[in-house]
């Protein structure tokens, strides 16, 4: 969308980042903590409205999508009536333009600009998207426009909505509609998605997973979801973060697709997460954390609003980061999951085979507060580890990634950061510093010629020993109260697996002899 189609009462551009925090302060209820952060609430919505995301179906786009319940469909009639809706909405309003970047690799970035309706969500967009070089403005056309309302509120009954929450992709305007939530991770992940169904056509895989380089130069992905540890083991002060959440990889490495961190801080410690702690400062932007009237400190743990508090800030204020957000080709690979069943060990290392497999299937527990509705752990089958943002086909991303794995040899660990000793309500999260150990020992390759023992009913390679690390940890049936409550645990996840499985067709029976093997039941007393 061009400068002139926008009419409202007072549009600003590219507004510095202390003059945004300043009128947010001013006009928007925004306070600054004793860190120098800016403290906003995002009141009644404080995690993604996922019945609330639609896809414009349009000739285009129509044989491409996988249409499903995350993926849902909405007439070219009714998104023009919303969109007329909203861009007479904001006529009346005060608004905030950024122009910038998704993807650091200048052969697949894609410029973008967002038309925002506070100046707190734009200071959002600028910290969390690539901000121009100098030059890099003039001339500058947008190939995505994101306009975010977030007090206008949708008519179900009339726009086709579900709620009065929207968020409105369509491809052939080459725009994205947001309403009705204040809630910043809507505009990070409409990016994010856009993202995910344009550069498979090109060559290039998406991935919903952080990634850092060592000394060495060797890079690591980590994929995950939300809550799952992405962005708290790729901030390691021996290693370089290239970014937090959405990269891509091409022939020549991967690269950022932000230009910033959006890092949940729901108990956040300064001894556990030093760079996070560290790059919460001024510039960044605390959502829905609480502070302390007398102090003005942020009190990480109290979940009062959300267990889903975030902290924004770009990728600079991580110490010792790559401010360029590129890196060679992968050597290892880190599925991280949540286990709330307490039985997948904390760490195994997976043929390619397997790696497809738990690709696919993207298994681990949604945990609080990051979609509305959950608040005790969930077991959840997110394909790609990110399945709410991958449009195509979960084949066309598996396709890509197993082509990677195969021609650059790449390690791949599976990495449970849930439970352990039971399951949730009985056992204990997993100790951090045992999952950095094993992690920091997976990318060192001093698992790679230790023994391994193999887990009868999910078939993993389970290191017997890990530096750092008791070795009775390293084996969950160990550390159970009941060998045989373990197995039966297992053997239920393990028929989830299957069960959900059962989606993919087509899939090559190599990946399929990877599914889990139930006990038989007269194993277990």
């Amino acid at each position: 969308m061009d400068a002139e189609e926008i009419q409202c009462s007072k549009i600003h551009y590219n507004l510095p980042i202390k003059q945004l925090i300043g009128i947010a302060v001013e006009k928007e209820d925004g306070y600054i903590a004793k860190n120098g952060a800016l403290c906003i609430n995002t009141g009644k919505y404080t995690g993604r409205s996922p019945n609330d995301r639609f896809i414009v179906d349009s000739p285009s786009v129509h044989h491409h999508i996988n249409w499903n319940k995350a993926n849902m469909p909405m007439t070219m009639d009714n998104f023009d009536r919303l969109c007329s809706k909203v861009l007479d909405y904001i006529k009346e309003k005060e608004i905030y333009v950024f122009d910038g970047f998704a993807g650091a690799d200048k052969d697949y970035r894609m410029p973008v600009r967002v038309i925002n309706e506070f100046a707190y969500q734009n200071l959002f967009s600028q910290q969390m998207l690539i901000k121009a070089k100098e030059g890099e403005l003039n001339d500058f056309k947008p190939e995505f426009t994101i306009i975010v309302a977030p007090d206008f509120k949708a008519d179900p009954k009339v726009d086709g909505t579900n709620s009065e929450v929207f968020i409105v992709l369509n491809f052939d305007k080459k725009m994205v509609l947001i309403g009705g939530t204040k809630y910043c991770g809507e505009i990070k992940k409409s990016v994010f998605t856009v993202m995910n169904y344009l550069l498979p056509f090109k060559g290039v895989l998406p991935m919903h997973c952080s990634a850092n380089v060592g000394q060495d130069g060797k890079v690591t992905l980590f994929f995950g979801l939300s809550g799952t540890g992405k962005t708290t083991l790729s901030a390691d002060h021996d290693r370089r973060l290239i970014g937090d959440d959405e990269h891509g990889w091409t022939d020549k490495g991967v690269f950022n697709f932000e230009g910033g961190c959006y890092a949940k801080c729901i108990n956040l410690s300064q001894e556990n997460e030093p760079q996070i702690w560290n790059a919460i400062r001024e510039g960044a932007l605390l959502e829905n954390v609480v502070i302390d009237n007398a102090t003005g400190e942020p009190d990480y743990d109290d979940d009062r609003h959300t267990e889903n508090t975030r902290a924004a800030f770009p990728v600079e204020h991580i110490d010792n980061s790559i401010l360029e957000g590129i890196g060679g080709i992968p050597k290892t690979i880190i599925f991280l999951t949540a286990d709330a069943t307490g039985v997948l060990p904390p760490i195994s290392k997976l043929t390619k085979e397997q790696a497809m497999y738990h690709f696919m299937s993207g298994y681990t527990s949604k945990l609080a507060g990051t979609e509305r509705g959950i608040v005790d752990p969930k077991a959840t089958f997110s394909t790609c580890f990110g399945s709410p943002f991958m449009l195509l086909r979960p084949q066309v991303y598996a396709k890509l990634l197993g082509e990677k794995i195969d021609k650059y040899d790449v390690k791949v660990f599976l990495v449970n950061t849930g439970w352990a000793s039971g399951s949730y309500g009985i056992g204990s999260r997993m100790k951090l510093r045992y999952t950095r150990a094993m992690v920091r020992a997976a990318m060192n390759g001093q698992l790679d010629g230790v023994n391994y023992a193999v887990d009868p009913i999910f078939g993993l390679a389970i290191p017997r020993e890990c530096p750092n690390v008791p070795n009775i940890v390293l084996n969950p049936p160990n550390t159970w109260y009941s060998i045989d409550e373990y197995y039966r645990k297992a053997n239920n996840l393990a028929e989830s697996f299957n069960s959900n499985f059962k989606q993919f067709k087509d899939v090559p029976e190599d990946i399929l002899n990877a599914e889990p093997e139930k006990m038989p039941e007269d194993y277990i007393v």
